[in-house]
């Protein structure tokens, strides 16, 4: 079974009642979800994902508490339609990791990772008409120098942008890595095309956009003390989780629970280096 990030202090922010119901948002393998099942006596735990293929995965992985579990496939800004339809129209916590699932990054054929040869897909649901070669092969230079920037937070992206159109058509993920680091050649450890496969990923995916969705619709989705957890890996995720935590304090509608965001234990960082930029935030709504 997949370790999730932070797994223990998320239980512990979601305050579990043996008999609530709460949503994994991102069921990606399984993890959180069958930590939560686990805790639960006559409680359930619905489990959603935009990825058909995670939420097979996640069967296997959880079908020693598959009576707890609900599973369903929806995006975060699906939820509002999702739950009432499942029969709930409140629940007792969310949950919500925004990392990428480890599946996605190891299939090639996903196109998320830039250390195996794979199309440039890296949509989580590919049933959606979007991909990834869309943007780089056919989105204008100055549009694809600010995607990269916002999105990924790569601050040489004008570079990066004239290098991939001028080596149009990019053919794969590995002839995309080429591209960039040929523009702005490796200076340590991390792949210089790292933070534009970033930025692509969150635009095929909108995630900043559905990460919006997430954070307006949850407090009427959480009864009157239960909580909202999310924990996030990009500054520009963490800044949004938190802008939006304040404002909802502000209004009174609910209580911060995370003065100081929670991040890994240098031991879970030693075990699991993914987990180094994690980042959690905890709401109570009142």
């Amino acid at each position: 079974m997949h370790t999730p990030v932070l797994l223990e202090e998320s239980l512990n922010w979601l305050n579990l009642r043996p008999d609530g119901v709460y949503v994994d948002a991102t069921l990606g393998l399984g993890g959180h979800t069958a930590a939560i099942a686990a805790r639960l006596a006559n409680g359930i735990v619905i489990g959603c994902d935009r990825d058909p293929d995670s939420i097979e995965l996640a069967r296997a992985n959880t079908a020693l508490w598959a009576e707890r579990i609900r599973y369903c496939q929806a995006k975060f800004s699906e939820l509002s339609s999702t739950l009432p339809a499942l029969g709930y129209t409140q629940v007792d916590g969310i949950l919500a990791d925004l990392g990428v699932s480890r599946v996605q990054l190891t299939q090639p054929e996903r196109g998320f990772s830039l250390m195996a040869d794979g199309p440039l897909d890296m949509r989580m649901d590919r049933s959606q008409p979007v991909t990834a070669a869309d943007y780089v092969n056919h989105m204008a230079e100055k549009a694809l120098s600010d995607l990269i920037f916002q999105l990924g937070e790569e601050r040489r992206s004008r570079r990066i942008a004239r290098a991939i159109v001028r080596a149009r058509p990019i053919r794969s993920t590995l002839h995309l890595a080429e591209v960039v680091e040929s523009a702005v050649p490796r200076t340590g450890r991390i792949h210089p095309a790292t933070r534009v496969f970033l930025a692509l990923r969150r635009a095929v995916n909108q995630e900043q956009e559905e990460l919006e969705a997430l954070l307006q619709a949850a407090p009427a989705l959480v009864k009157p003390g239960g909580r909202i957890v999310v924990i996030s890996f990009m500054s520009i995720e963490d800044r949004t989780v938190k802008q939006a935590f304040q404002a909802l304090a502000r209004q009174g509608r609910a209580r911060i629970l995370t003065k100081h965001v929670i991040t890994p234990s240098e031991g879970e960082v030693q075990q699991n280096p993914a987990s180094r930029s994690a980042k959690l935030r905890a709401l109570e709504m009142t």
